[in-house]
């Protein structure tokens, strides 16, 4: 897709949002369902089950997945797409391109073992290797616009409003 593609497909998206801005805000949701014999939760993807688990260093096995790997998995996913489509609305050439994420966790602190401990990731370090021939001021453009317009980026930049509740099953 090339950069007038890109904005003709999403003129008249962006057109509806600025004439109704209600329109443009969209609940995503996910379901779970704890397994019963072991401690692991059953999340439907939209593609597939994936099951999540304790991960190694806190009791699991590691043939579940890891919600914290999931979570950077998630970070790349969506910053990988937003960097694509940036490039693409800024024709900036990509030939090929890696994104990686990697956090520190303490499970000190999940385990309960020091209340001082974090529970989740202290740091989060996210990079991109690209392969391009933009100029530096074009690549410094790309990497701001990727930070500002990633979902999952911002998301865990900018704490969300949080509510939990619990109901009885029926």
């Amino acid at each position: 897709m090339d950069a007038d593609a890109l904005r003709a497909l999403q003129a008249p998206i962006k057109s509806k949002y600025r004439e109704n801005p209600e329109a443009a805000v969209i609940t995503l949701r996910a379901t779970g369902e704890l397994d019963e014999s072991k401690i692991a939760c059953k999340v439907e993807t939209g593609r597939a089950l994936a099951v999540a688990g304790l991960h190694p260093a806190s009791g699991g096995t590691g043939l579940e997945l890891c919600s914290g790997d999931m979570l950077l998995e998630a970070l790349v996913a969506c910053a990988g797409v937003t960097l694509k489509a940036v490039a693409t609305a800024l024709e900036i050439p990509l030939r090929k391109g890696t994104v990686r994420a990697e956090g520190d966790l303490d499970f000190r602190g999940t385990l309960g073992v020091d209340r001082e401990a974090p529970v989740g990731f202290r740091e989060i370090r996210l990079a991109f290797d690209i392969d391009t021939d933009a100029p530096q001021d074009k690549i410094d453009t790309l990497l701001k616009l990727t930070e500002r317009y990633c979902v999952v980026f911002q998301t865990i930049n900018r704490k969300p409003e949080l509510t939990v509740t619990v109901n009885r099953a029926a």
